[in-house]
């Protein structure tokens, strides 16, 4: 079982270095963050970082593999599509891919 503690430094490892070409650029993160929900300001403080879980994401979608596939590193499968799914149901993908879509037109001219 992942700790706090184990996620938080798997999460700051993974903003360091860019492990997978699928994995968010800062300067994409920085735009798709104000779209993402808002924690509860009631109850338990959120324990997952959600740019690793778009990391894990985007990784599914490039790589085709099962959820069960998914590498370890990016924490437990049934987390990421339980986010997955919470994503889809109030469709924020396509909000997203329109951000990252803007962000790669930019940046080729």
């Amino acid at each position: 079982m992942w700790t706090r503690e184990t996620r938080g430094r798997m999460a700051e490892l993974g903003r360091k270095a860019k492990r997978y070409p699928s994995d968010l650029t800062d300067e994409e993160w920085a735009r798709i963050e104000p779209l993402l929900p808002k924690p509860s300001r009631r109850g338990r403080k959120p324990s997952v970082d959600l740019r690793e879980v778009l990391n894990a994401i985007r990784y599914m979608a490039r790589s085709a593999g099962g959820w069960r596939m998914l590498p370890v590193h990016f924490g437990p499968w049934q987390t990421v599509y339980w986010w997955f799914r919470r994503f889809v149901r109030r469709l924020l993908f396509r909000t997203i891919h329109d951000v990252a879509l803007m962000l790669d037109r930019e940046a080729a001219g």
